[in-house]
């Protein structure tokens, strides 16, 4: 099977080396226009430009990839698979990539990111759901970039602290690179904007902890991960980019390959 893979950062390399070790063959790599100045075969910088013979896309690459790439990939009827679920907190962006899956006959795939306990808050929202709530705790280095570095000091912080608390659709929305599991959360949950997130950096740790909390009919549910960031970047979980090829490996099954 010939697969594209948008984006080779931390997650977009381990998915590749991945998809290789299972002996698929990697049909193209969709980059960035700067980065095709040291072009290595394979690249290529539009999704007009994709081979007709690849049958899956995973996007590795960030909301921004999925908003440019995203509609016509599913347009030209390719599967896709993403791990950008933030993106889809802007409606105007879910409402494009909905209609460009009609017309293509093709299915974007959401992978899980880096938290489990979602089957339960699907099977929870059949009754009455009261709330969902999303914490994330990273160590410091884990925030940077984000909005979290202009409202604490990350380098010198002795304590946990709150940067954020909002709705899901906000935080997804301003932290790009870092709430896409919130994002998973509220669309398994009760939604973008009726799912609480608190975001907090910890100097005491060196894992990333999500946790969530759920009540309704069901009872209630109190649910923690702690995951490694891959080696080559802390802001990237070992366990998002193992559940795009978690969700690769169902959608090939799906379909007979």
């Amino acid at each position: 099977m010939k697969i594209g893979i948008i984006g080779l950062g931390a997650i977009g390399r381990y998915v590749r080396q991945q998809i290789l070790t299972e002996g698929h063959e990697v049909g193209a790599v969709l980059v960035r226009p700067q980065r095709m100045a040291s072009r290595e075969p394979g690249w290529i910088e539009s999704a007009d430009d994709l081979p007709g013979d690849i049958h899956h896309i995973v996007d590795c690459a960030g909301h921004q990839a999925l908003k440019q790439h995203g509609p016509k990939i599913l347009e030209r009827g390719i599967e896709l698979i993403t791990v950008s679920i933030g993106a889809l907190a802007d409606s105007e962006v879910m409402q494009r990539l909905q209609q460009a899956a009609e017309k293509g006959g093709a299915r974007l795939h959401l992978a899980s990111g880096a938290i489990g306990a979602l089957d339960c808050l699907q099977a929870a929202r059949v009754g009455r759901l009261a709330s969902v709530t999303y914490i994330g705790r990273k160590p410091p280095a884990g925030w940077k970039g984000s909005p979290a570095q202009e409202r604490l000091d990350l380098d010198e912080l002795d304590q946990a602290a709150v940067h954020f608390e909002g709705s899901a659709r906000v935080a997804a929305m301003d932290y790009p690179k870092n709430a896409n599991v919130a994002a998973a959360v509220a669309l398994a949950g009760l939604g973008f904007d009726e799912t609480r997130v608190q975001l907090i950096a910890d100097p005491g740790i060196s894992e990333n902890i999500h946790e969530v909390h759920a009540e309704g009919d069901f009872g209630r549910f109190d649910f923690e991960i702690r995951g490694r960031s891959l080696p080559d970047n802390p802001r990237s979980s070992a366990l998002a980019a193992m559940s795009v090829i978690s969700r690769l490996q169902q959608s090939i099954q799906s379909v007979g390959f």
